[in-house]
């Protein structure tokens, strides 16, 4: 199961965190991609999130937009959040607007 969780909003990553966590208790091995973008981008930064900052994503253009450098865990994507995700759903990952 690959699971794309889309958050553009501090409130979408919230519930995006909420959902990953769920379906990690449920499906162990399911493969989720938190991917944040636009206003999420500033709370993932600001807000750590031990159970879910190693498979979350952020969207380089709103990194830079920001003027903001990333933090690990948290990954920067190779490309705009946009392609990534329509790249992954045409690999058969199911996508969800947190």
């Amino acid at each position: 199961m690959n699971v794309i969780l889309h958050a553009p909003t501090s409130a979408a990553l919230e519930r995006a965190r909420n959902n990953a966590v769920n379906l990690k208790r449920d499906v162990p091995d399911a493969e989720i991609r938190i991917i944040v973008n636009a206003g999420a981008v500033g709370s993932a930064l600001d807000i750590e999130h031990l159970e879910t900052d190693a498979f979350t994503w952020v969207c380089p253009n709103s990194l830079a937009r920001t003027s903001r450098d990333n933090r690990l865990p948290l990954q920067v994507l190779d490309r705009a959040a946009i392609l990534e995700m329509v790249t992954l759903q045409q690999q058969g990952w199911c996508y969800i607007r947190s």
